[in-house]
């Protein structure tokens, strides 16, 4: 060793560590001294210890002559790098104090002041990935749900209409194609409802009981002209006169219930999933970044590279870097219980697939009951509105002619109805989603455990005293500190400002609040505004009440004009409900049919 003059310039003992260049892990498996040499002018001694590490299970021999050409003087903090002739390829890592580096050891190192940098961004980015690809999968099965239930709904709605249109065409023909538009209202705005109109559910439903009046009262009265003016009038006895039964009132708490639950809940979905997205995008503190960084790497600069941090150590490390998180997990289990209590109603009263169904039964069955109350009905509007003017006899007739309104029904066949979805039921949607509801409990506190339950990050509970704990390869002494920022007060390996809170988490903690509450009112059959979320619309309202039976007997049903001569000495009333009335042989099938439909019901 000719050229080790400037050896002693360092003062202190060089380590030279061997690494066999292959591709597997290296081990190591023998040691040798290589003597001393003094800087000249001092008596300071410098020990070099060379450590052989290979990677062959058959023990290399150690020639010392191969070190003849080792480079000096070894005055770089920076690894040395050089390859020698022993038996193949070798490096030699000369490790030197580490004075220069900010948060490893100041002790033996092969850690630049570089490589320490590159360290620390490398452990922010593992820090990341680790929370990332645990919050993927639960961010990906909202969003997957939320897409399932929002085709589910929207494709609901679509049959629902589609099967109304086929089934109103088959039984009125003409006469509904003439009054196609109200019906095509009706669900237009019901979608719009669902993906975020805004649509007051229940004023859209009696505009709709109330137009759906004025048609009828012409189509009974075809003998008699009516104004608009008139028809106004005609349609503020809707309540009063109650001429379609009890089926509008039950369907609109049904209907309103239905679709407040179904569209928050899957509004519900997607706040979940955004939630997520935002709070697991995590950029952790300068003293975060520290303590990642002491955890995961600077034992790499003590030649430890095999050793992990200790299981405890780790905990503490993640709960500090976690510690907004941690404050989420009270506001997010509110949420997934609320969650939890809609997605019941979704399953029983509520259901919108049992509300919209067989909604065109409902309708006719309101229908019919107008036609049975049509006399009735018309003298008191009568009586209200005034007596209207009579129509030409020819004009009427054609009138009645061209509609030709008569009602065939047969029995309703639910096997009949188009599959929804993709061939899946309500039932079976809620079903999977409680049960993962379930399973997204507690997410957030449990967080940094299962980080570091991972065995890439920590090393297991049963290796307590071979694990890394911050400065040497020993047992962690200290005591896990608690979730949420409060707790970190006393965090000895994070130092947390608990005085500022992340102000993105705040934030996320405000939503869910808000869509806990939306919730609540949902379960309750209340009534919410619906949130405009950024990515896709969403829906967060629905409910259903109890729903009607549905009806299993379609009936004929026709209604006959009375061409007779008005007789002059009855009242105006009296023609106009004579007038009205159906030939008794149509009225009593009507009564017949209505019979057996109730009695099916």
């Amino acid at each position: 060793m000719a050229n080790n003059a400037e050896v002693g310039r360092r003062e202190h003992k060089v380590v030279i560590r061997l690494w066999f260049v292959s591709s597997a892990e290296p081990q190591e498996c023998s040691s040798s001294s290589l003597g001393t040499a003094a800087e000249p002018g001092k008596g300071m001694q410098t020990y070099a210890h060379v450590f052989l590490i290979c990677t062959s299970s058959k023990q290399t021999k150690w020639e010392p002559k191969s070190l003849q050409a080792l480079p000096f003087p070894f005055s770089s903090p920076a690894p040395l790098m050089y390859r020698g002739t022993v038996t193949g390829s070798w490096t030699f890592v000369f490790l030197g104090r580490g004075d220069h580096l900010k948060v490893c050891s100041q002790g033996y190192t092969c850690c630049s002041e570089e490589m320490e940098e590159k360290y620390s961004q490398q452990s922010k980015q593992d820090f990341r990935n680790a929370v990332v690809e645990l919050s993927n999968h639960l961010q990906a099965m909202f969003n997957s749900r939320y897409k399932k239930f929002d085709e589910f709904f929207k494709e609901l709605l679509g049959n629902a209409e589609k099967s109304l249109n086929d089934m109103f065409v088959r039984t009125y023909g003409r006469l509904y194609m003439q009054n196609s538009e109200l019906f095509q209202d009706l669900f237009l705005e019901l979608k719009r409802y669902y993906v975020g109109g805004n649509v007051n559910l229940e004023e859209m439903l009696n505009d709709f009981w109330a137009r759906l009046l004025e048609r009828m009262f012409r189509l009974v009265n075809p003998q008699y002209h009516f104004t608009d003016e008139y028809l106004e009038c005609v349609s503020k006895y809707t309540e009063q006169l109650k001429p379609f039964g009890d089926v509008p009132r039950k369907l609109k708490l049904q209907v309103t219930r239905a679709f407040v639950a179904a569209r928050t809940f899957a509004q519900g979905l997607a706040v979940a999933r955004d939630v997520i997205s935002k709070v697991s995008a995590v950029n952790p503190t300068p003293q975060g970044t520290r303590a990642l960084l002491k955890m995961m790497y600077c034992p790499h600069c003590r030649g430890l590279v095999s050793v992990k941090p200790c299981y405890n150590y780790c905990f503490n490390v993640m709960r500090g870097c976690l510690a907004n998180q941690g404050d989420l997990d009270t506001e997010w289990n509110n949420f997934i219980d609320s969650m939890l209590m809609v997605a019941e109603r979704l399953e029983g009263p509520f259901n919108i697939e049992s509300v919209m169904d067989p909604i065109d039964v409902k309708i006719s069955d309101a229908i019919m009951n107008m036609q049975e109350n049509s006399m009735q009905v018309s003298q008191k509007v009568f009586q209200g509105c005034g007596q209207p003017k009579t129509l030409a006899q020819g004009r009427t007739s054609r009138s009645v002619s061209e509609s030709g309104f008569s009602a065939r029904f047969r029995p309703y066949n639910p096997e009949e109805r188009p599959t929804t979805a993709a061939g899946t039921s309500l039932d079976r949607l809620v079903t999977d989603v409680k049960e993962k509801l379930k399973q997204a409990k507690k997410f957030w506190s449990s967080l940094p455990g299962n980080i570091c339950n991972d065995e890439k990050m920590a090393a297991g509970s049963v290796n307590e005293d071979e694990c890394w704990n911050g400065s040497a390869k020993s047992r962690y002494d200290f005591a896990v500190t608690g979730n949420g920022l409060a707790n970190q007060v006393n965090n000895p390996e994070v130092e947390v400002d608990i005085t500022k809170p992340d102000m993105v988490i705040r934030r996320q903690i405000m939503a869910l609040r808000v869509m806990t509450n939306k919730m609540k009112n949902a379960y309750n059959g209340n009534d919410v505004d619906f949130i405009d979320l950024s990515d896709e619309s969403s829906g967060e309202e629905s409910g259903s009440g109890c729903e009607l039976q549905q009806c299993s007997l379609e009936f004929e049903f026709n209604v006959t004009e009375i061409t007779g001569n008005a007789k002059n000495d009855k009242t105006a009333n009296t023609s106009a409900a004579t007038s009205l009335g159906l030939s008794a042989t149509a009225f009593f099938f009507s009564i017949l049919c209505l019979a057996l439909q109730r009695q099916w019901r």
